[in-house]
């Protein structure tokens, strides 16, 4: 049950890390781009990634108990 939790809240994490870094100051006081494609495919990557990580984990833990 931790580990489903900690799981949870490392996808959450890096999801907000991704948006958070998407929608940033530009630096230039201009309103923000629209995100390019590599962009918008990094952040999905990086979803992914999170979400294979926590079936992962719920599946350790389900095998454990």
């Amino acid at each position: 049950m931790i580990r489903r939790t900690a799981a949870g809240a490392a996808v959450l994490a890096i999801a907000a890390a991704a948006l958070l870094t998407a929608c940033g100051p530009s630096g230039s006081g201009a309103a923000p781009a629209k995100p390019d494609d590599a962009q918008v495919q990094q952040m999905q990557q990086a979803v992914d990634g999170a979400e294979s990580a926590a079936a992962q984990a719920d599946d350790d833990a389900t095998k454990d108990n």
